[in-house]
């Protein structure tokens, strides 16, 4: 999948019924502006250790949530609104900005993104494809 507001064609994606909202891999976020135009700029990298393709990112701020995570910690987080590509649709999504250095997928699809549009087959990988080799960057370390 990929996210072209941002200028990411391809991010490794993990689709999620249990989450909510989707969220996304971030560091380095940053509020600008005040009132009406509070804005945030972040940093994002969509391969694991790599730092190759890191993109700014700047957008308005949608909304600001206590997230819980699936090891039952609380978090305030920063919602915003992405376009996401993902299987031939192009789709604007809440998203969540957090540091996931320590997972296996940089963004996770949540439940809020899909309704409407997907089925979800928990037995199938990747249906959407892999990115093209030429792409690719390691995601399990060096």
């Amino acid at each position: 999948m990929g996210l072209p507001g941002a200028g990411v064609p391809w991010i490794k994606a993990k689709l999620d019924t249990g989450a909510r909202t989707s969220s996304l891999h971030a560091f380095d976020i940053e509020v600008v502006g005040e009132g009406d135009d509070e804005r945030v700029r972040f940093w994002l990298r969509p391969w694991q250790e790599s730092s190759d393709d890191a993109v700014q990112v700047e957008c308005a701020i949608h909304d600001r949530r206590t997230v819980r995570s699936s090891s039952g910690h609380t978090e305030e987080r920063i919602v915003v609104m992405l376009d996401i590509a993902m299987l031939g649709q192009e789709f604007a999504a809440e998203v969540t900005l957090t540091n996931r250095d320590a997972m296996g997928f940089r963004m996770l699809i949540g439940r809020q993104a899909l309704r409407r549009r997907f089925v979800v087959d928990p037995s199938r990988s990747f249906l959407g494809g892999r990115a093209p080799k030429h792409v690719r960057r390691t995601n399990r370390g060096k």
